[in-house]
C-alpha cells in the first residue's frame, strides 16, 4: 500500500460573505476533497456539504476486493449528484444549486481522481507541475477551439459560465482519470479561488519549498488572499510518502 500525507484549508477570502466551499481530509480511509457550491443564494454551501457527506459515507463502507477506488469514486458523484437535486426539489428557494468538485483516493501504486466544474488538481513530480483536469467551463472550451488566447480567457466576461457541475441536471458526465503515482509526488486540489488568483509559476515556487505540507497549504491560501481573495479559497494537498 502506498503512504500519503494530506493536508487541507478552506477560506472565506477578502470578499464573499459565507464559504461555500467545502473541503475534506481522511488519511484513513485514504481520499480527500474540494467542492466548490455554485448557484449565489442558491444554497451552493449545502450542495458542497452534501458532497463532503456523501463521500465520507461511500468510503465508510468496506472496498471490494476488485476495487482500486474508481467505482467509490463514481458512486460519491452519482449519489451526490441525485442527494442535491432532491434537496432542490424538496426546497424550491435551492433551485439551481450545485457543486464543482474534486476527489482523490489512493490504492497501492495508483491514484484515481474524480473531476467536475472548473475546480482543478495539480501534480507535482520531479520540478514538473502539470494540471491534469481540464476545466469543464465555457471559457476552456473556447480555448481549446482557438476562439481565445489564454491571456484573453484571464479576463474573459463569461470566465465563471461552467458546463459541468454536480447537482445541476442528471447524469452529468464525469471525468475519471487515474495513473501510476511515485514518491515525493504532491497532487494540489484547489477551487478556482486559487486558481484565479496565484498563476502557476507561484504555486510551483510554493510547493517546492522547503517547509511541511501544512506551511505549504497555508502559504498558498495567504497567497491568494494577498493577490486579492475576490472568491472563496480552498487548498488541499496530498503527497506520496512511498509506494511499496
Amino acid at each position: 500500500m502506498s503512504r500519503f500525507f494530506l493536508s487541507g484549508k478552506t477560506d472565506q477570502g477578502q470578499h464573499r460573505t459565507k464559504n461555500e466551499d467545502t473541503i475534506l481530509v481522511d488519511e484513513d480511509r485514504g481520499f480527500c476533497l474540494v467542492a466548490d457550491g455554485i448557484g449565489g443564494t442558491a444554497a451552493g454551501d449545502v450542495a458542497s456539504r452534501l458532497f463532503a457527506q456523501t463521500a465520507a459515507t461511500v468510503f465508510s463502507t468496506k472496498q471490494g476486493r476488485d476495487d482500486i477506488g474508481s467505482e467509490r469514486v463514481k458512486k460519491t458523484f452519482q449519489t451526490a449528484n441525485h442527494e442535491i437535486l432532491a434537496y432542490a426539489h424538496d426546497h424550491p428557494d435551492c433551485k439551481g444549486m450545485g457543486c464543482t468538485a474534486e476527489l482523490l483516493t489512493f490504492n497501492h501504486h495508483s491514484f484515481v481522481l474524480g473531476h467536475m466544474g472548473d475546480s482543478r488538481t495539480y501534480r507535482l513530480r520531479n520540478k514538473n507541475l502539470k494540471q491534469i483536469t481540464t476545466d469543464h467551463s465555457l471559457v476552456q472550451e473556447q480555448l481549446d477551439q482557438g476562439m481565445i488566447t489564454k491571456e484573453e480567457a484571464l479576463h474573459h466576461a463569461y470566465k465563471n459560465v461552467i458546463l459541468r457541475a454536480v447537482g445541476i441536471k442528471k447524469d452529468p458526465a464525469l471525468d475519471l482519470l487515474s495513473g501510476k503515482i511515485f514518491p515525493e509526488d504532491i497532487f494540489l486540489l484547489c477551487s478556482d479561488g486559487l486558481s484565479d488568483m496565484v498563476d502557476d509559476a507561484m504555486i510551483q515556487e510554493i510547493l517546492e519549498s522547503d517547509t511541511g505540507l501544512g506551511e505549504k497549504t497555508e502559504a498558498l491560501v495567504h497567497k491568494a488572499n494577498a493577490n486579492g481573495g475576490k472568491d472563496n479559497i480552498s487548498v488541499v494537498l496530498a503527497q506520496v510518502v512511498s509506494v511499496d
